[in-house]
């Protein structure tokens, strides 16, 4: 039995929460196998919005399996509240939710660090969440850092103190003002207390060796689903560098970040808007920046479920997409948020990049360090409420039209059509 991998296609915020929660019926195991809590999976059914940050996108099922994978890091502070809050709703985590000893632990002076050093910046920041995922990474990969496994040995205070000892002389070398010296409004000594205290809250989760859980799995026949956070364009290899996250987001990732060969990856789900947006910093050829870019962010509610940023919005934008595709062995096409094209009279695309007199079909390294002018296609709008359609054949024509055109374009059929945000406002399409 393959693994399932369901990713992000474009800067992320791509919906990718919604369709792990739709999709988990169909599977045994949910596992997250990268990023941490600068992810924001937003679900919503029975009239409640619920954000995850850490945990997998089928916890509201019990009856599933939910991993958070070896390639994860985790915040036990923020890890602590996002339980507390699945348990105020009702949801059992203790007994559906299992994590790799091998995830990398977020200290608090990793925070400290991610502030100092984006601060540092000036006008050239990246958009950092400030949830220390950067510098986590960055001691994980300098075989430096500490790991949830660690937790159930002697000597943790010990090892926590040697690795804070490095940390604050890097962030006194910043000589920072003190103002940014604080973390979620708390001091680092308070914080710090938190942070411990959520270690003996979190520990009712079992800890595994989760490459050998998930390879067996496999063996007796489970289906599993890997749910990737953030989006392929914000890859630490292939994304708008320097402007990306600190992980490999793409469906290779999914064998570091679970420990499986690439033999076993089944269907890859590629999620994206019927648009784009990005948060924060870096190239975004097809920006809108007048009233048009309001209207979509406000009619999609585009601000971030994990810094509350507005994001920056733009028309869809398919060269970026056909790079997606192709980097991530893409299977099936899942569009979201087509609802929020509703009222557009027209629709536009971009279809290629035009530097000078040639255009390109693709973000190659040259290309988003120069001037870009997209090359824009129009497509009539279908100015009318898609969001009550339950199948193909309800939807307007012009919406069929459009979502044809980008299959032909991207050369896979969507096959998955998001026009709302709750569970039962998504069409599976039968082609």
């Amino acid at each position: 039995m393959k693994i399932d991998v369901l990713l992000g296609l474009q800067w992320g915020d791509e919906g990718k929460g919604k369709i792990t929660d739709v999709l988990t019926p169909d599977y045994d195991i949910i596992a997250r196998f990268q990023g941490g809590p600068n992810a924001g999976h937003t679900l919503e059914f029975n009239g409640i919005k619920h954000v995850l940050h850490t945990i997998p996108s089928g916890i509201f099922h019990p009856e599933k399996i939910n991993v958070v994978g070896n390639g994860v890091i985790l915040d036990p502070y923020i890890l602590a509240r996002e339980l507390k809050k699945l348990r105020d709703r009702g949801a059992r985590p203790e007994l559906n939710m299992l994590i790799s000893k091998r995830a990398h632990l977020i200290l608090p002076t990793h925070r400290l660090i991610d502030a100092v050093e984006e601060a540092s910046k000036g006008s050239a920041k990246i958009g950092s969440t400030l949830k220390g995922i950067g510098p986590t990474y960055t001691d994980k990969t300098g075989r430096h850092g500490l790991r949830i496994g660690d937790t159930q040995f002697p000597g943790l205070r010990e090892k926590y103190n040697a690795l804070k000892t490095q940390h604050m002389r890097i962030i006194e070398s910043f000589n920072p003002d003190p103002d940014i010296l604080r973390i979620e409004n708390m001091t680092l000594e308070e914080y710090e207390q938190h942070w411990f205290e959520s270690l003996d809250y979190i520990s009712d989760i079992r800890l595994i060796d989760s490459e050998i859980f998930i390879n067996q799995s496999m063996r007796e026949g489970k289906k599993i689903l890997a749910e990737g956070a953030q989006g392929t364009m914000l890859d630490i290899d292939f994304g708008t560098y320097p402007y990306v996250t600190s992980s490999n987001t793409i469906s290779a990732g999914v064998c570091s970040g679970l420990g499986i060969s690439p033999q076993n990856v089944g269907r890859v789900f590629g999620v994206f808007k019927a648009y784009c947006t990005r948060v924060g910093g870096g190239p975004f050829p097809t920006e809108l920046l007048e009233e048009t870019g309001e209207m979509l962010r406000d009619k999609g509610r585009e601000f971030g479920s994990t810094t509350g940023r507005p994001r920056r919005c733009g028309w869809l934008d398919l060269p970026a997409l056909r790079y997606s595709v192709m980097l991530n062995g893409v299977t099936d096409l899942v569009m979201m948020k087509a609802d929020v094209l509703d009222e557009f009279e027209t629709i536009s695309v971009c279809t290629g990049y035009k530097i000078g007199d040639e255009v390109f079909e693709f973000p190659g390294y040259d290309t988003l360090n120069q001037a870009i002018e997209p090359v824009l296609s129009q497509f009539a709008g279908w100015k009318t409420p898609i969001s009550d359609c339950r199948n193909w054949e309800e939807l307007p024509g012009n919406f069929r039209n459009y979502t044809d055109a980008l299959g032909q374009i991207l050369g896979l059929p969507v096959t998955v059509i998001s026009v709302g945000p709750n569970r039962d406002q998504t069409i599976i399409r039968k082609t």
